[in-house]
């Protein structure tokens, strides 16, 4: 497995904002995440970037078998071969003030052996050293990952043209899938939001996934978890088929952007700490299991233990604190996203969403209920798609007409699931609302959780069409965002160089107004969630009793891990330990107010001894 010249990564960002983030950041060797969610999206992309460079676009049409896949495959085709002309044009430019390669090298950290390499061929005076430093560098340069993203829930049954029902291997995730795997690409894909067994089950057909005799894996898988324990059941599921995970990436249950996927009370560090002490038994165990399975495969088993990464992401957003998650917990990267959202030579971005997010506050960024999927999801109150939502529900015509379809899942009205968020659905449960006696607050009420849910498979591919004036001019578009909280504490909009040198500590781009620590900013979070929680239930049952009182728990279990770890953040100042200490104290009171006010959803006979 390849070392990465950069500590950090760029995580997927809904459909469209990263959608071509590697074609703007590999060739500086910064690896990047492209959703392959959108094919629709995919497919304008690859004829945009077709015309870019000069090559023949040949369109692949709904009308051909297994068109969804094969447009995926010929996108990242596409992306590949860009980025390895992009690669080389630059790993052969020389080496002058402004030069492609100068930027690729003045991006990397500073202590980075290739940066002390940097540094100490530009301080040589003899000019044949020089040349051979210089060649020596060249050498020892590579571009960043272009790596892929599905979000495993997204996984729709698709239909024939005359209302058939194709096979499995044709719904969105696996076509997906196959189209990853088809490509050229030596990279990853990096599946999201939890298990899907038919999908896992899918990726043993492709041999791209398995080790060649020396070890080397082609096409590498990365899972996206919440916890050690996600980590060792998806990990155990792909060992046991000969498949190697090559990465985790740990997420901030709520503390990030997209989609949130709350824990059952599980806060960021204590995971971490999880990780680093039982990683030895991860690999150990794991390796066991696929080497079983390759034998049993007639396939060659590992002579030595594959490497594992280990990598966090949600909510970072000091070099401080990067460093810390680095050599504290032993990470091998950090994600981060959100800030990103405000650097144009990296994602897209309409110019409109651009400074509402560069001028958001803490109070404009918000866990909303507007996906389909019924997962909190974070968003800006004035986005575009949202203005646009409720301009419709004024008028009288509230949902959107569905365009995409991928986050259809509802068959309560119809044979064939449909979208939450479509005016189709929300017209019959409209007009089921409106044979019910409710009084006006209970109305108004079921009527809000109706026309909440919005088109976001669609308007979060909106902005590259934007920023890229791609499809007709006369079609107007209404752009879904969704950073993360951290972005209320960046105060500008920013280029490449100027945010990979934030996340080094070279300069900072944080605003003046107070950002309390990554953990502590999710604690907060969580227990806003519990309480949000609590208050749906006015009468709990036994089975939510228990996960309350387990939630609980496993708070403050994070606060007396949060009690002992501060005093271990030396790099901070005391008095920046000291304020973080005060506000973990503050929230422990909190939390414990909240099991006060609402004493019958935590029987005493289930309390935890509490910090």
């Amino acid at each position: 497995m390849k070392k990465s010249i950069h500590s950090f990564h760029i995580p997927v960002m809904g459909t469209g904002f990263s959608i071509d983030t590697p074609i703007k950041v590999a060739k500086y060797g910064v690896s990047s995440v492209i959703s392959i969610v959108d094919d629709s999206l995919i497919e304008e992309m690859r004829q945009f970037y077709c015309s870019v460079v000069g090559e023949t676009y040949t369109p692949i049409t709904k009308q051909e078998e297994d068109y969804r896949a094969r447009r995926i495959t010929a996108y990242l085709n596409l992306v590949d071969r860009i980025v390895k002309k992009q690669f080389e044009d630059l790993k052969n430019s020389s080496f002058e003030p402004n030069s492609e390669i100068t930027k690729y090298f003045e991006l990397l950290a500073e202590d980075s052996l290739l940066k002390t390499l940097y540094h100490i061929m530009l301080c040589t005076k003899d000019e044949q050293t020089k040349k051979d430093l210089q060649q020596t560098l060249r050498s020892m340069m590579m571009p960043g990952d272009i790596n892929v993203n599905i979000m495993t829930k997204l996984d729709r049954t698709n239909y024939a043209p005359n209302g058939t029902e194709l096979p499995p291997e044709y719904s969105d995730a696996l076509a997906a899938l196959r189209g990853f795997a088809n490509s050229t690409l030596n990279s990853s894909i990096v599946f999201s939001a939890g298990f899907n067994r038919r999908l896992y089950a899918y990726v043993e057909t492709f041999k791209d996934f398995y080790a060649d005799i020396k070890g080397f894996i082609k096409k590498k898988i990365i899972i996206k978890v919440s916890d050690f324990r996600s980590a060792i059941t998806q990990g155990k599921f792909f060992a046991k088929k000969g498949l190697w995970v090559s990465e985790y990436r740990i997420e901030s249950g709520l503390n990030c952007g997209g989609h949130a996927f709350a824990t059952d009370g599980f806060l960021m560090g204590p995971i971490l700490e999880e990780f680093k002490n039982k990683k030895a038994e991860l690999i150990e165990s794991l390796h066991l299991l696929c080497n079983e399975a390759l034998k049993l495969k007639n396939k060659i088993p590992f002579l030595k233990v594959p490497e594992v990464r280990i990598t966090a992401q949600g909510g970072i957003g000091t070099a401080k604190e990067n460093r810390f998650l680095l050599n504290y917990f032993k990470l091998d990267g950090t994600g981060w996203a959100t800030p990103f959202l405000l650097v144009p030579e990296v994602t897209n971005v309409d110019d409109e969403t651009l400074k509402k997010l560069s001028a958001a506050t803490e109070d404009d960024l918000y866990l909303s209920d507007v996906s389909p999927l019924g997962i909190p999801f974070n968003n800006l109150r004035s986005s575009i798609s949202d203005g646009e939502k409720e301009r419709r529900v004024t008028e009288g015509r509230p949902g959107s007409a569905c365009p995409k379809g991928h986050l259809v899942s509802n068959t309560e009205f119809t044979k064939e699931p449909i979208c939450t968020a479509s005016r189709q659905y929300q017209k019959l449960k409209l007009d089921q609302l409106n044979k019910m006696k409710l009084d006006p607050s209970q109305f108004r009420r079921v009527f809000s959780d109706i026309v909440k849910k919005a088109c976001i498979c669609n308007d979060l591919g909106e902005a590259p069409l934007i920023r890229n004036k791609i499809g007709k001019e006369w079609v107007q578009r209404f752009t879904a965002v969704c950073p993360g909280p951290n972005i209320a504490y960046f105060y500008k909009i920013s280029s490449l160089a100027e945010m990979v040198g934030h996340i080094y500590g070279r300069l900072n781009l944080l605003n003046s107004t107070y950002r309390p620590n990554m953990f502590i900013k999710e604690l907060k979070m969580y227990i806003d969630y519990l309480k949000n929680e609590i208050q749906k239930s006015a009468q709990p049952t036994d089975k939510q009793i228990a996960y309350f009182n387990e939630f609980k728990k496993n708070l403050f279990e994070g606060i007396e891990y949060y009690r002992t770890l501060i005093p271990k953040m030396l790099e901070e100042t005391q008095e920046y330990r000291d304020r973080m200490y005060a506000e973990l104290m503050g929230f422990k009171g909190k939390l414990e107010a909240l099991i006060e006010e609402y004493q019958d959803f935590f029987p005493v006979s289930l309390e935890p001894v509490t910090v």
